[in-house]
This record gives C-alpha cells, structure tokens and sequence, in this order.
C-alpha cells in the first residue's frame, strides 16, 4: 500500500496542475480516469484538440526533473488508458495528444506533446 503521505502529494500536485492548466486555457474534462489498465491523471481541451495529462512531482530537483519520471512503460500505459477513455466516452475530436504537467520544487511546467502513440 502506498504511503498516505505520497498520496496526499500526488493529490495536492494534480490540483497545482489543474490551476496551471486552467491559467494556460485548457478546459479540464475530467480527473483521475480510471480502469483496469490504469489512470488517467487529467483528460482537457486545449482548443480543438483532446488531450491526456500525466502530472509527476518532485519536491526539489536534487534527484531531476519531475517530467523524468514519465518512463517509456508510464507513457505506454497511459497511452493504453487513453485508447480506452476514447472508446468508452467516444468523444468527437480529430486530435489528441499527450502532455505532461511536471512540477519539480514547486515550479509547473506544462510540456505539450511530451510523446506521441505510435499507432
């Protein structure tokens, strides 16, 4: 089991990202999507196009950055998620993409298209 106190901070960072998101123009669809295959963090608009949010943290960037902690197995999970979110909402977009909100001592930095699915 995790320890609550990770918990909290996971929490505490997707509601930093959601404000960021928000002040950058995103539109927030929703939070915390989950199914067996995973979690989506944040699913948003950014315009016309549909995008999946992984949020990481990092207290302090002794250790890296917070967006180094996207691994290629992370990004393929999500990446399954998402296939998953599209078929079972069945939004109407053209586009998607994937971003990564990284907040590492407590600065956000939003990373448009941080990898794109390979089918």
């Amino acid at each position: 089991m995790e320890d609550r106190s990770t918990v909290d901070r996971g929490a505490s960072a997707e509601v930093d990202a959601t404000g960021a998101l928000l002040a950058a123009g995103y539109r927030i669809v929703e939070r915390n999507f989950a199914c067996k295959a995973g979690e989506l963090d944040i699913v948003a608009r950014d315009a016309d196009v549909l995008v999946f949010i992984e949020v990481r943290s990092r207290r302090d960037g002794e250790h890296g950055h917070a967006a180094e902690m996207v691994s290629a197995a992370k990004r393929a999970q999500v990446t399954r998620v998402a296939r998953i979110y599209l078929l079972a909402r069945e939004p109407v977009f053209d586009e998607c993409r994937f971003d990564v909100v990284a907040i590492t001592g407590g600065v956000v930095e939003i990373i448009k298209d941080a990898w794109r699915s390979t089918s």
